[in-house]
């Protein structure tokens, strides 16, 4: 087996990746994409909660307005 040997006395410029403008470019556009997708699901992701959030309150309401009815026609049974 063989010993790989890093060279740490000179740069490694061959190994940096070389871009120019056009691919500069392509990557900040792919960024800006990016970023646009993930502002786009989190106000998504805002709209849902918002929603469980009334729906929920929504079914606590109906929820205590049936115990309420409950408790209203159990005192006048017994009383």
């Amino acid at each position: 087996m063989t010993d790989l040997v890093i060279r740490t006395d000179r740069p490694a410029h061959d190994v940096r990746p070389r871009v120019d403008a056009r691919g500069t470019a392509m990557l900040v556009m792919n960024e800006a994409l990016a970023r646009s997708r993930q502002q786009k699901a989190e106000e998504a992701a805002r709209d849902h909660r918002l929603a469980r959030r009334l729906s929920a309150g929504r079914r606590w309401d109906r929820l205590a307005a049936y115990a309420a009815g409950r408790a209203a026609r159990a005192r006048a049974a017994s009383g």
